[in-house]
C-alpha cells in the first residue's frame, strides 16, 4: 500500500524459495557462497582454534549446512564440546538440515529452531547457558540498510555475555560487472526466485497475481553501496488479493522493491563492530579477495 510498493525478503524462504536459492548458489556467477567455502576451506584450522573449548554453536539462516559442515568436522576434530542450533524461518530447511546433519554427524547433538532470527535467539537465551559462537553467514548482513544492521547486531549483542563469538560473513566491494551478473544469473533463477513471492501470496492469500505480467531487475546501487532487487509490473494492472479483501492497484513498469544486498569494505567492518559494542579481532578472506569472515566478541565489561 506504499506509494513505493516493497515485500519483506524474508518471505523468500518457503520451500520452492529455499530450493531455488540453493540452485542460485550452483550457478556460474554466484560467487558468494563459493567464497565463502573457500575463506571456511583455507582458514578453518586457524578459526575454530579461535572459539572457546565448549559452546553453543548457533546458526542464523543455516539454510543446506555445506559451508558450516566444514566448520562443524573442524570442531569434532579440535575435540571441542558443543551443540548446534541452526536458526531459520523455513520449517523445511531446518528439517531438512537437521536429518542431513544427522545423518552425516550422528555423535553430534543438534537442536533445529524454525523461527526469525531474533526470536529464535531469545529461546536460546532463555534455554541454553555457557558460551555462546553465532554463525551469521553468507553476506546475510547485507540484506539489512546501514541502520538496520546496527540495530540488529546491537539486539544480538544484548543477548551475549562477555567474550562471546558473533562470526559473520560479509560480501566484499568489488568490480561492479561481477556484482550485476551474480545477480541476474543466465539461468533466470534469480528471477524465478523473486516471483516466487508472488506465487506465495497466490496460493496462501489467494492472490490474483498473473506472473507472466511482472519482470525481475537486479541493479547497483553505487550511492548506497548495495545490489537492489525489483519486481517490474509490465503493464498498467491491479491485482486482488482475497484475504485482504484489497486490490493494488500496478503502473506500467512500477517497481516492488525485493532485497537489498549491501557490500561492505573492511573499514565499514571495524566501524559496525565498534559501533555496536564488539572488538573485531580477526578477519579471513577468500583468494579472490570478494568475501570476508570476521570474529566479532562480545564486549561488556569496559575498562
Amino acid at each position: 500500500s506504499d506509494s513505493e510498493k516493497s515485500l519483506s525478503s524474508k518471505y523468500f524462504y518457503d520451500a520452492i524459495g529455499s530450493e531455488l536459492f540453493e540452485r542460485i548458489t550452483e550457478t556460474e556467477d554466484y560467487y558468494p557462497t563459493n567464497c565463502e567455502f573457500d575463506v571456511f576451506e583455507t582458514h578453518k584450522e586457524e578459526i575454530v582454534k579461535k572459539l572457546p573449548e565448549s559452546f553453543s554453536l548457533i546458526e542464523l539462516g543455516a539454510g543446506d549446512g555445506r559451508k558450516t559442515k566444514v566448520l562443524l568436522k573442524e570442531c569434532i576434530k579440535q575435540k571441542r564440546s558443543f551443540e548446534y542450533l541452526p536458526i531459520d524461518i523455513s520449517e523445511s530447511a531446518i528439517k531438512g538440515l537437521t536429518e542431513n546433519i544427522q545423518d552425516e554427524f550422528s555423535e553430534m547433538e543438534i537442536h533445529g529452531v524454525v523461527g526469525e532470527y531474533i526470536e529464535g535467539l531469545n529461546w536460546v537465551s532463555e534455554n541454553r547457558d555457557g558460551a555462546k559462537v553465532i554463525l551469521f553467514l553468507g553476506s546475510n548482513i547485507g540484506n539489512f540498510n546501514r541502520t538496520q544492521s546496527i540495530v540488529f547486531l546491537r539486539i544480538i549483542w544484548s543477548l551475549l555475555k562477555d567474550g562471546d563469538i558473533l562470526f559473520i560473513g560479509a560480501d566484499l566491494k568489488k568490480d561492479i560487472d561481477v556484482l550485476l551478473h551474480a545477480y541476474n544469473d543466465k539461468e533466470n533463477i534469480t528471477s524465478q526466485f523473486n516471483l516466487n513471492i508472488l506465487s506465495r501470496i497466490n496460493s496462501e492469500l489467494g492472490g490474483e497475481f498473473d506472473i507472466s505480467k511482472f519482470q525481475h531487475f537486479g541493479t547497483y546501487n553505487a550511492k548506497k553501496g548495495a545490489m537492489e532487487s525489483y519486481l517490474l509490473s509490465t503493464v498498467e494492472q491491479d491485482v486482488y488479493i482475497k484475504h485482504l479483501q484489497k486490490s493494488f492497484h500496478f503502473k506500467e513498469w512500477e517497481p516492488i522493491h525485493m532485497e537489498y544486498s549491501y557490500k561492505y569494505s573492511h573499514r565499514e567492518l571495524e566501524f559496525l563492530a565498534k559501533e555496536t559494542g564488539y572488538n573485531l579481532t580477526d578477519k579471513f578472506v577468500d583468494s579472490k579477495k570478494y568475501f570476508a569472515n570476521y570474529i566479532f566478541k562480545a564486549v561488556k565489561e569496559r575498562p
